[in-house]
Order: structure tokens, then sequence, then C-alpha cells
């Protein structure tokens, strides 16, 4: 399956078929993540009922924290 992530064209194993699965191959914490598909923003809960579709085009900002 092909997806835009953060503007970038990546190609996901078809195994990925939601956007938590999506964070966790992308080795991302949903704690510091928030997760744009198709310019809607998801909450927290959407994560592991979004379905991802070949085309999808998703941005994921990651916060950290410092001092």
């Amino acid at each position: 399956m092909k997806l835009t992530i953060n503007g970038q064209s990546m190609t996901i194993s078809n195994r990925i078929t939601r956007v938590d699965q999506l964070l966790h191959e992308l080795d991302l914490k949903v704690k510091t993540v928030v997760v744009e598909l198709n310019r809607h923003i998801l909450t927290r809960e959407d994560h592991h009922e979004t379905v991802l579709k070949d085309g999808d085009c998703l941005e994921i900002v990651h916060f950290v924290g410092g001092g």
C-alpha cells in the first residue's frame, strides 16, 4: 500500500491496516504524536479504529520534551 507520510511517499506492508499499527511500525508512541489523516485530525481513540487505504495522506507530529 502506498501512503504519503509527512510529504514523503512510502510503501507500507499490506499487513498494516490501521493507524495504530502504522505508529507501532514507525516506533512512535501514541501519547507523543498527533495524526492527521487526509486533512482530519484523529483522536487517540480513533487510532485503533481507523483503517488505512492506498493513497491516504498522513501528517504525523511527534512531540519532544526537553528543557
